[in-house]
């Protein structure tokens, strides 16, 4: 599918979540059939990504950066077990902790870690978890990163339903005052006992659900990065490594890989990042361009960032395409004696 085609496709999907369509289909209704044959296959021999243990992450990291009277900032993690971190064993390796860890780091402040994510979630449940994330007025998250998508084309949920799910998630979040920066649709394609035909139909539902994910989020203020093809050919090329023992969830390996991109949209959006670097770089083929195309563009590269940039058009609303610098991030430990301030 070409990128043209894909932007509206994606355009399609997101307008019918703002207005109450429901019937548009990712792979094609003659598809569904051999796709949910093909996937009850491979879910048993991976799992179905349910399995309840999950490292507790929560906690406070970068506890060396504390300044008497600065609160610490606040990170929630929400969405699927991509989000929670199921695959690994140490709290540590988890998304959240990866993240908490790196944006101390470059702040120079301590930060909180909470998680509201749920293994085997689909975007329904998010308005329960943002429920969860603002249940106290007095503490709400500084930024929240949500991560979700891949059980939505699992489950066969429309995408339409799925991205109405996503955008009204972020706005409720927008409007609390919480930066919001979104993991946008995996790339199932990429898991190993997938076989083709699935392969294909699930990399192209996938890559449509994440441009429409893309689309429906910033246009509620958030930000997206696209994990798509994170979890394409780096996977693909090296399953044993990025892959955790389930062949389904990343291990501590493919977790540091996916953290390592969001964490400089993460900084970016709690203004951390150098302001030289807000600016578009034509040699990293950044730069403003209707939502739908940006986000058929994002849903194609690992690590390609989608914020909105200026006020609709003829064309529509607009938006800053970024391709920004990964940072390396590393295994931390949350203070065992501390809770997030």
């Amino acid at each position: 599918m070409t990128g043209l085609s894909r932007a509206r496709v994606a355009r399609r999907i997101a307008a019918g979540a703002a207005y109450g369509g429901g019937g548009i289909g990712l792979a094609g209704a003659a598809a569904v059939g051999l796709l949910v044959a093909e996937a009850q296959l491979a879910r048993r021999r991976v799992g179905n990504g349910t399995t309840p243990h999950v490292p507790n992450a929560d906690g406070l990291y970068g506890a060396a950066y504390t300044v008497p009277g600065e609160p610490a900032l606040r990170l929630t993690m929400l969405g699927d077990s991509t989000a929670a971190g199921q695959g690994v064993h140490r709290a540590g390796q988890t998304p959240g902790a990866l993240l908490a860890s790196g944006v101390a780091a470059i702040a120079e402040r301590p930060v909180g870690l909470s998680t509201v994510a749920v293994p085997g979630a689909c975007s329904d449940d998010l308005d329960r978890q943002v429920t969860r994330a603002l249940a106290d007025p007095s503490r709400v998250p500084d930024i929240c990163v949500i991560m979700v998508g891949a059980n939505d084309v699992t489950h066969r949920m429309p995408p339409t339903r799925s991205v109405r799910h996503l955008s009204s998630a972020v706005r409720r979040l927008r409007t609390a005052g919480a930066e919001v920066v979104v993991g946008t649709c995996p790339d199932l394609g990429s898991v190993e006992p997938v076989r083709q035909p699935l392969r294909w139909l699930a990399r192209r539902a996938s890559r449509q659900l994440a441009a429409a994910q893309t689309i429906g989020a910033v246009e509620q203020g958030g930000r997206t990065v696209s994990l798509g093809d994170l979890l394409g050919p780096e996977f693909s090329a090296n399953p044993r490594e990025l892959f955790g023992p389930d062949s389904y969830h990343p291990s501590a390996e493919g977790y540091a890989t996916a953290a390592m991109a969001v964490l400089p949209t993460v900084c970016a959006a709690l203004g951390l990042w150098p302001a030289e670097e807000e600016r578009p770089d034509a040699a990293r083929r950044e730069g403003f361009l209707p939502v739908a195309r940006a986000a058929a563009e994002a849903a194609s590269e690992a690590g390609t960032e989608v914020t909105a940039a200026m006020p609709a058009g003829v064309r529509g609303p607009w938006a800053l395409l970024k391709r920004r610098r990964r940072r390396r991030v590393t295994e931390a430990e949350p203070e065992p004696s501390t809770q997030p301030s």
